[in-house]
């Protein structure tokens, strides 16, 4: 028979250590934490198993659910000594979702769930604090009627703001018995007019209703998205914590906070974070008040006066600092830990692997290798491919010489520059017309997470380094600036002040999030630079890993770039890239718009130097690494000129009539380009194209001194005779400038495999080429038959859907796609077993698409050259989850 709920800081039927898939990540830590003795409020976890039923039956619960709840319920009112629902004692409980996967402020939580207008009476008079108790009755109302009822929680933040200015209060807390008292019936007030109905005094309702809400919760719009951002499996569902309330708020003596056991920020050791004295977590995690820091370290760091938790609760502040300490050696990880000191007692509400920024990711990893923690195996696993792109997020230029206009906490590294948007819809109008946006907020919600995820940067007038804003651009590697006290916000106007500055929507403005300044306008930026930590990770990572890393390379200055990344090679130049430079055009346009053979040797004669040029710089980059050229592949029309001055600058520049290069422009327009007369198929028609290229590269070859060996690629190439034909063309031009510069040099003839057909006969194609690369752009088009430039408006609608569960031109579509090349690499190996097998795609720079082709065995993986150091880590990631033993200390 199916658990529906597990019990941790009880001693009858306790959890213990459960997994994560069970219990979600909150519950299976809070039974952890319970179980090795640190102080956790005792509850039950209603598994994810419950989710999975409740989305099944439409929102119902299963049957033996309340029976199993209401005997929890029991074991817990025994326990502590209190009644759920008790006018004399109440038993009131938080209410919190738990996903197997951290997705931080997705979804809903409900606290001081059981207090009614009897119970909150009696909590009084127990507590002794009135104020205390009207304080959390009217926060109970204003989360249950959000979560719960579905109102506008802005309408009770109009309320309470109203309030505390009828009543002179300068914060919540501020606030008397009497005014919290009338807030409550205003609120309940709010109630009825918008449901019809009472706020619900029975507590079993109460609970039913906030358990549905947390389930629901999992399939909001919010969290789809959240999900389809991170890579998240619908599939997993959410668990239910309930557990017995403890409260920050119950006066001077009472607090909560967040806790990292190290800088998230930056990676250093030692505790980190922050707190509110009166408060209770929803306080300091929302950024509705700016709390204070934790150590004295950081309060004198910040030049702040206010009262950190080391001086105001030095007795709570030891015991927090070493349950920090046991947590971080328990789990072997940096942990985030949310904690409530009620009257001076610390209570631990839960514990997680902290987010954290790449840098501080890439110190941590290293530091517990020599702490001795972990190995360098799972420090390698514990950095994301997908954030080393952070590494290189642009800095202010040091020699800026505008001043800033505000400052704020440096929330996440990296300066931007983009234009304002107040909201999520203003940033995807502004993002639509091609524009960056800064995302401008008083806090950010989980509903704000699309104009997040869109957004270049975020900044926030409240909040610390662990509200939502802060938490979410760090795990998205968006820049951030929180708590910006001297920006408001006008909605009427649309304007954001700071200070004596305003700004219309829409106006620019420049954040730093790694210095927590933000400037007017356009700032120059500058990019960063790879750390030392970075260096030592790769050291282990190229040692785990198998493939090898090349680059997309286009220009010598790209190929420097690579080589300073990492790259072992380059995997895809494009020589047509090399004919759009002003220089070049007119040549190959001349070339282009020939009447005859002659006349287009004549004008491939001009760009011969140009390229052999290109090529020689390239290979003396490349030091003696691998180049893989890929012969022209575009159709002729990408090169014609578009206007009127550039046909007559053309007629002039070649002696040709004008009216005899418009028609012949117009005989080489195509309907279907993409499918059209390029590739290998242009040097059928004209093989002179291919003979210059092939005499430029092996030219350049031969000049370069050093080990040199050019993998000259054919695109397009479907056939054995086609391809066959192509290579003894190849053949053919060596032949000549061997003999002409009597120098000679190994060289390879391969072909991009970016056509099904390629794929499906790829054994035939084997016969002729030394190596294949997928070329999975065109791959993917051709499989699909979806052009990847005009997919983006309906590919959302696929995803959100679930039509598809990934963007194929982001990640490799495994089942279509994937199939097709793993099929080629079968039958290529068995036609040549020493054939090389590489991708060239987009997809050789994204983690997901790496795992793949480790996967497929392919000997090497291309990337853009930014993406290179991500693709080195990724393709490590891939071979050491195939299970592969790698001594990376040995092996280094």
């Amino acid at each position: 028979m199916t658990n529906w709920v597990y019990r941790f800081g009880l001693s009858v039927g306790s959890a213990g250590k459960n997994c994560a898939r069970m219990l979600g990540g909150k519950g299976a830590n809070l039974s952890e934490m319970a179980a090795i003795g640190l102080p956790v409020p005792p509850g039950f976890i209603i598994s994810t198993e419950a989710c999975h039923m409740f989305s099944d039956k439409s929102s119902a619960f299963h049957s033996t659910l309340s029976i199993e709840v209401s005997e929890a319920l029991r074991d817990l009112e025994e326990c502590l000594g209190a009644g759920f629902g008790d006018p004399e004692r109440p038993l009131l409980l938080s209410v919190r979702s738990g996903a197997q996967v951290s997705m931080p402020g997705m979804m809903d939580t409900v606290l001081n769930l059981g207090l009614n207008n009897l119970t909150v009476d009696g909590l009084a008079r127990h507590s002794g604090d009135a104020r205390f108790a009207w304080d959390s009755y009217r926060r109970f109302i204003q989360m249950y009627a959000d979560v719960v009822l579905g109102i506008d929680h802005g309408l009770f933040e109009t309320a309470l703001e109203k309030a505390k200015a009828e009543g002179r209060a300068s914060s919540d807390a501020a606030l008397s018995v009497g005014q919290l008292q009338s807030l409550v019936v205003l609120y309940q007030a709010i109630v009825v007019q918008h449901t019809g109905q009472a706020f619900p005094q029975d507590v079993e309702e109460q609970l039913w209703g906030a358990v549905g809400a947390v389930f629901a919760s999992w399939n909001s719009d919010r969290a789809k998205i959240y999900r389809r951002i991170n890579g998240i499996a619908d599939i997993l569902g959410t668990a239910v914590t309930v557990q017995a309330m403890v409260f920050g708020n119950k006066g001077g003596t009472s607090a909560t906070g967040v806790a990292f056991t190290r800088n998230p920020s930056t990676g250093a050791p030692g505790i980190f974070g922050e707190f509110l004295i009166n408060a209770q977590g929803e306080d300091v995690v929302a950024g509705i008040r700016t709390p204070h820091p934790l150590t004295v370290a950081k309060q004198q760091a910040a030049g702040t006066h206010n009262l950190c938790l080391e001086e105001a609760m030095p007795l709570a502040f030891r015991e927090l600092e070493n349950a920090c300490s046991l947590l971080e050696r328990h789990y072997r990880d940096m942990q985030d830990i949310e904690f409530t000191i009620e009257e001076g007692k610390l209570w631990l509400l839960q514990t997680r692997s902290g987010k954290r920024t790449i840098a501080a990711a890439l110190k941590i990893a290293i530091d517990l290798v020599e702490e001795q923690l972990i190995e360098p195996n799972e420090a390698v696993l514990r950095i994301d491919p997908a954030q080393i792109d952070h590494l290189l997020h642009p800095t202010v230029a040091p020699d800026l010489e505008v001043s800033p206009i505000a400052r704020g906490l440096a929330a996440s590294p990296g300066a931007v520059s983009g234009r304002i948007a107040l909201d999520t819809c203003s940033a995807e109008a502004l993002c639509a017309k091609g524009d960056p946006v800064i995302l401008v907020r008083a806090e950010t919600s989980p509903e704000d997470i699309h104009g997040m995820h869109i957004a270049t940067g975020i900044l926030t007038a409240r909040g610390g380094m662990t509200s939502h804003a802060a938490v979410v651009a760090r795990g998205m590697g968006r820049p951030c600036i929180s708590a910006v006290s001297v920006l408001q916000i006008d909605e009427t106007t649309r304007r954001a002040h700071l200070g004596e500055h305003e700004f219309d929507e829409g106006d620019f403005i420049t954040i730093d999030g790694s210095t927590g300044y933000v400037y007017p306008g356009q700032i120059p930026t500058v990019k960063g630079e790879l750390s030392e930590d970075f260096m030592k990770i790769m050291v282990w990572a190229d040692a785990a890993r198998r493939m090898r890393v090349r680059a997309n390379a286009d220009s010598p200055e790209d190929a420097e770039t690579a080589r300073k990344l990492g790259a072992e090679g380059i995997g895809l130049c494009r020589t047509e890239h090399m004919f759009f430079e002003p220089a070049r055009i007119a040549a190959v346009r001349e070339m282009i718009l020939a009447g005859s053979q002659q006349e287009r040797q004549c004008a491939l004669a001009k760009l011969l130097p140009e390229q052999r040029r290109d090529f020689t710089r390239i290979f003396e980059a490349m030091a003696g690494f691998p180049v893989t050229i890929r012969l022209l592949d575009p159709p002729l029309h990408e090169f014609l000129p578009q206007t009127e001055a550039e046909f007559d600058a053309l007629a002039q520049s070649s002696g040709l009539d004008v009216a005899q290069l418009r028609r012949r422009a117009e005989e080489l327009r195509e309907f279907n380009p993409m499918l059209g007369h390029r590739g290998c198929r242009l040097a059928v028609t004209y093989p002179e194209i291919y003979e210059m290229q092939v005499r430029a590269i092996l030219e350049a070859a031969c000049e370069v001194d050093g080990e040199v060996t050019p993998e000259i690629m054919v695109p397009l190439a479907v056939s054995k005779p086609e391809l066959a034909a192509m290579k003894q063309l190849i053949d053919r031009t060596a032949t000549d400038v061997f003999a002409e510069t009597g120098k000679s040099v190994e060289y390879l003839v391969g072909s991009m495999i970016e056509l099904p057909r390629a794929a499906l006969r790829a054994g035939e194609l084997a016969e002729v080429a030394a190596f294949f690369s997928f070329g999975t752009n065109d791959l993917t088009q051709t499989t699909f038959g979806m052009s990847r430039d005009d997919s983006t408006p309906f590919m959302i609608d696929y995803l959100r859907q679930g039509l598809l569960s990934r963007d194929p031109f982001i990640n490799l579509d495994v089942d279509g796609v994937g199939e097709l090349m793993a099929l080629a690499c079968e039958r290529a190996l068995k036609a040549r077993p020493s054939i090389k097998l590489g991708i060239c795609g987009e997809h050789g720079g994204d983690p997901y698409s790496i795992n793949a082709c480790e996967r497929m065995q392919l000997d090497y993986v291309s990337a853009s050259p930014f993406r290179v150091p991500a693709a080195r880590l990724a393709a490590a990631h891939a071979r050491l989850l195939a299970g592969v033993n790698v001594n990376t200390e040995q092996a280094a």
